[in-house]
Parts: structure tokens; sequence; C-alpha cells
């Protein structure tokens, strides 16, 4: 007797079942995108028992006649590919001709179904096997009726879980699919009460308002951007609001919902240096491609696809993000916000922020190591020739009255969107991380020869601390020596503001650097110019001069992510006129 035999055709599509019908949402998933195939402007989903007793999609799509609706239960079969070549880019949700079969074939399913002009029939199945076909009156459409689900394969069926858990699963697969399909009207019914109702959607905005309420909607930042062959568009959560509301996760390819680690964690890596480690971002992302370079026949559910090339498409997905919080709009906001694209406008005003600004990316007065040192041992700096002509600003270069406030926060009026406030020990440390971070990228930056060598007497952890970062110290302008057992000797330094403190900062942040290691992802030197820059910037409780605040205004302007400092807190709060005009009875 042979080994090897053909399996029978209820076993094959028992199997098929198994890959493609995972649990009750798996079915609405399938029935909804065949709809949606169809033609459909509107998809009514229903539902009973968390799914498990009854499922229910109809749709005003393009419906089938009493050929194609007997075809469409059987294995392979499809509309939507003729030959293997129509795998390449094929654009349709289904195309592999078994999800109808596999449904029918582990449950008892009716399929009512009209063409325009013609008759509407009805088919009926349980287990695979066709039952009946007659005549019903219907209107043009498809309606596809699933009930006991598993049934007949126990086994599956004490796989399912609660009610609510199901519920759950389908709550999300249909909302998933409307963000994808923004043209078209969804409304979604458990246990006879209506738990959903979307109208069409002008943008993903408006979509996201509809499901989950306008604040949310309003609370997330733009994100568009082309690299290459790979267009991404979409909504990212902003970084002050990481952590703080339930997290979602919605990408689509080519207008396909599917399920990509790789991306989210490219995705996750345009925060770094914005939010604090071990929280992660919701993101809404539409990414297109040419259809050639991604291959979607990869996944029995269609939830996964390959890319001839990850990498393009991974970088692409992480530079729209890094750009997306690059611009003010991202900033944390206190009180309703209301999108506005001409948030951004005190950044588009200006080309280059540092343009007349000694320092790029510092403050605007320059500085030269004085020959002695101070009274308490630091080094110390003298201004220039005060006689020397100030910097000067393009003509056109705006910047609007500025004001400190509690010697901490630097304020200004932002004409439409309310008040804005910038920390500046937050704002002068992202400026000052971004310039280290450029110097370590250009090779080295000049430093500032001391008269007299410091000399600092740290513990055996800093001194394996300063070991380990030693090149990226020098590279940013500290020239430092080991003088033996635990002692260090200090003659150069970087001048990055008059009120460094080098001795201090040094210090500080080989303290610091001995504590727990970096959390993942994060480099060495990102975790050590941080702390650099960290220990570096003015401190809040110092008076700042107006050119200098002026001059802190500029920089952060021109930085690649002014909104959050390199430990995730905001630098920028705006309060929006109408929280300050309903606190004060106005509204």
């Amino acid at each position: 007797m042979p080994t090897i035999s053909i399996l029978p055709a209820a076993v094959a599509d028992q199997i098929a079942a198994g890959e493609v019908v995972e649990r009750p949402a798996s079915v609405v998933k399938e029935l909804v995108e065949n709809a949606l195939d169809a033609g459909a402007t509107t998809v009514d989903v229903t539902v009973q028992d968390g799914g498990r007793t009854l499922i229910c999609v109809a749709d005003d799509g393009s419906g089938m006649d009493r050929d194609d609706a007997l075809l469409a239960l059987e294995r392979h079969g499809t509309s939507k590919i003729r030959t293997a070549s129509d795998l390449v880019g094929v654009s349709t949700f289904g195309f592999r001709g078994e999800a109808l079969p596999a449904i029918s074939s582990v449950s008892e399913l009716s399929l009512e179904s009209c063409t325009p002009g013609g008759e509407g029939l009805e088919v009926r199945s349980a287990a695979g096997k066709v039952l009946s076909v007659g005549g019903a009156a219907r209107r043009p459409g498809t309606t596809v009726t699933v009930s006991r689900l598993f049934y007949n394969v126990p086994a599956r069926q004490k796989f399912l879980r609660g009610a609510r858990s199901e519920w759950r699963a389908i709550f999300e697969t249909i909302s998933s699919i409307a963000l994808a399909r923004r043209d078209v009207r969804f409304t979604l019914t458990h246990d006879g009460k209506p738990m959903l109702s979307v109208p069409p959607a002008a943008d993903l905005r408006e979509r996201l308002a509809a499901l989950f309420g306008a604040d949310y909607a309003a609370s997330l930042v733009e994100v568009e951007d082309l690299a290459g062959a790979v267009h991404t568009s979409g909504l990212a959560e902003r970084p002050a609001d990481v952590g703080t509301r339930t997290r979602r996760i919605f990408i689509t390819i080519n207008g396909r919902v599917i399920r990509d680690h790789g991306l989210v964690r490219a995705a996750e890596a345009a925060y770094r240096n914005t939010i604090p480690a071990g929280v992660r971002p919701s993101l809404f992302l539409d990414i297109v491609l040419p259809a050639d370079l991604v291959d979607v026949n990869v996944h029995p559910a269609k939830a996964e696809v390959r890319f001839r090339d990850r990498w393009p498409v991974e970088r692409a997905v992480e530079s729209a993000i890094r750009r997306a919080l690059g611009n003010w709009d991202s900033a944390a906001s206190f009180g309703p916000r209301a999108y506005n694209p001409g948030w951004n406008a005190f950044r588009q005003q200006q080309a280059q922020a540092d343009a007349g600004l000694d320092q790029p990316g510092g403050l605007s007065l320059e500085f030269t190591a004085a020959p002695a040192h101070a009274g308490n041992g630091t080094p110390a700096f003298e201004q220039r020739d005060a006689a020397a002509p100030e910097p000067t600003l393009p003509a056109d270069d705006y910047v609007p009255p500025l004001f400190q406030l509690h010697r901490t926060y630097v304020t200004f009026e932002h004409d439409g969107s309310g008040l804005v406030l910038i920390d500046q020990h937050s704002a002068h440390e992202r400026i000052l991380y971004e310039r280290f971070l450029a110097t370590l990228e250009s090779g080295g930056a000049p430093s500032q020869k001391l008269l007299f060598p410091i000399t600092l007497h740290v513990s055996g952890p800093e001194i394996e601390a300063f070991e380990e970062n030693r090149g990226y110290l020098e590279r940013i302008g500290f020239e430092i020596e080991l003088f033996g057992g635990n002692t260090l000797l200090l003659n150069s330094v970087p001048a990055p503001h008059p009120r460094f403190d080098a001795e201090r900062c040094l210090r500080e942040t080989l303290t610091a650097l001995t504590g727990d290691r970096a959390p993942g992802g994060i480099a060495r030197h990102e975790r050590l110019l941080a702390t650099v820059a960290c220990k570096a910037a003015i401190k809040g409780g110092e008076v700042l001069a107006p050119e200098e605040m002026r001059a802190l205004f500029l920089a952060l302007r021109d930085t690649k992510l002014p909104a959050h400092d390199v430990h995730g807190r905001s630098t920028i709060v705006r309060i929006a006129w109408d929280e300050l005009e309903r606190r004060f009875g106005r509204r």
C-alpha cells in the first residue's frame, strides 16, 4: 500500500481554512475585502456573539450571476488573476480564490447576490457542500451570511476566545479597512446594537476623527515625504503624547493593510532622542511604491508583503517621520488643538537660521579662552572686543518679540494659534546635541586651549567611562590626558556658550555615563552627546539678555527636531487662544 495519498477535497478545504480563517475577524476581513473589490460604496457588517454564531456582510457592489456565484464557492475560483504574471502588481484585495470555499468548509454559509438589471439568487452551503440554489429578492450587490463557525471542526472551535475578545478583533479589522478605504461608508452592528457608522471621508484625519474622535485626530502630526520611488504619507503621534494613551498602528502598502515589524521599527527609529526609552508611538501610514517592487503573494491571509529591496523603503519611512517631527507643529499643546499647517511659518521664513551667527547652532556672541582661570578653578572666558559689530541677520528674517518668564521660559505670541513657550534649557540642549552630532560627522571641531590645565580626580568607574568614550570626547573639543591612577588632565575644551563650565560638564557627564547602560537602539555616541548637551546647556533660572533669546530662537528654529529635547521632553508648548479664552470665561 503506498505511503503517499491524495488528500480528500474536504480535508484540503479545511487545511486552507486553517490558513485563511483563524477567527471570526478573519471571516469579516475576507468578506469585506471581497465587497470592496466588487466596487461597493457601502458595506454593512452585522455580527452576533463576537461573530462566533453569526457574521453578515452586505454591500452594494457589482454582484454575481448564478454561474459566478457557484464558481466563487469552488477552490481557486477567482476573477482577479488569469496567469501567474498577473500576480506582479496585483492591486485587488482578494486574488487567491480561497476565502469563500475555506469559510464555507467550516460553517453554514448563505450567499445572496444580484447584478444590475439581473435577477437575485441565493446559494446555501454547509461544510463546503452546496445545498441549494434558488431565487431571492435583492437589490444589486451581495450579502454573505456565515453562521455556526467551526461547527464541524470542534478542535478549532475550542480555540475561539470569548465573545468580547472576538468582538474587539472584529472592530479593529473594520477600523483598519475603513482607514484604508476612506471613500466607502461602513456600518458595524453587534448583537443588534449599532457600534460604528462612518461616512466617506476626504482624508485620513477626517476618517480618524470619525473612528476615534476629533480631538485624537487633531493631535496627530502630518507626514508627507517622497524619497526616490517611495511616497510616505499619513499621521504620526506627537512625542509629547506617546505613552499617554492607547497605541495604534496602521500601515498600508499600495492601499493594502499589512503587518510589517521592520517598517514599524524604522518609524520608531525616527523618534530616537525625542521620547523616553520604552514607550512606542501610534502611527497611521500610507506607503506607495511601484508595484513590481513589492510581492503581496507571500501570506495566506495577505497580511504580509515582501519587498524586492527592503532597505530603501525602511529608510524612506524613517526619513518621512523624522521630517514630520522636525516641524514646530509637532510641539506639545495645552488645550484643544486645531490642525494648523501654518504653524511652521516661522521656520519657512528663514532658509538658514544661523546665517550671521558666529557659532552655528549656538548663541550669537563669540568667546575666546582667557589667559587665566577664574577663581573657582574653572576655565575663564572673556567676550571679544565689545566694540566689534553685532552679527547681522537677513532683512527678511522675522523674529517675534520675545520675553523671559520665571527665568526659565522664552515666550512669544503666534498669531492665529496662541501663546508659545520655549524651555530655554531643553531648547539649548537640542541645539547643542545636533551641533555636536554634526561635529562628529564632519570629523571634529576646534577646541579652546586652556592656559593652565585642569586636574580632575575621578572614580574608577568614571575612568572606565572616559576610556570608552575618549574618542568621541576629543572629537567634540575635549583634550584630556590620563595622568596616572584616577586623575585626568584637561587641556582643551569646547566653548558652546559664555556660561559653559567645562570642568563641571565633564565631571557630570562621566558620572552619568557610569550608570545603567543605554537603552536598546541608542548608540553609544548618541548617549554621550545627549549627556554632554544636557550638562553643557544653559540652565533654567538663568537670566537671558534679549540678544541671547533671539539667538536661541533662531538656532532652535533651524534644528531638525526643534520641539523635543534629547530626553523626550517638550522644548515647545503652545497654549491655544481658545483655551485661554475659555479660562477667562470668554467662550
